[in-house]
């Protein structure tokens, strides 16, 4: 028997639904399944939260101040 490896983006739809093709046709079975370590152990220094912070005000302040010239439009 061989052992294949596959590497897919979790978010992707699409790559989940064939997965799960592949796997229900009963060709394939998982023998081995390693847990998303690195996300799971993931914590975010102070210095990223607070880069985040700043990058969504910075990107809520534009939001408004372009929202605000349309709807200044209608008014």
């Amino acid at each position: 028997m061989c052992t294949i490896s596959l590497s897919y983006n979790q978010s992707n739809a699409l790559a989940r639904h064939k997965l799960a093709d592949l796997l229900r046709t009963g060709l394939f079975e998982v023998t081995y399944s390693e847990p998303d370590a690195v996300a799971e152990q993931y914590e975010p220094t102070e210095e990223e939260l607070e880069e985040h912070r700043q990058l969504r005000d910075a990107a809520l302040a534009l939001s408004r101040k372009n929202m605000s010239q349309i709807i200044a439009r209608y008014l």
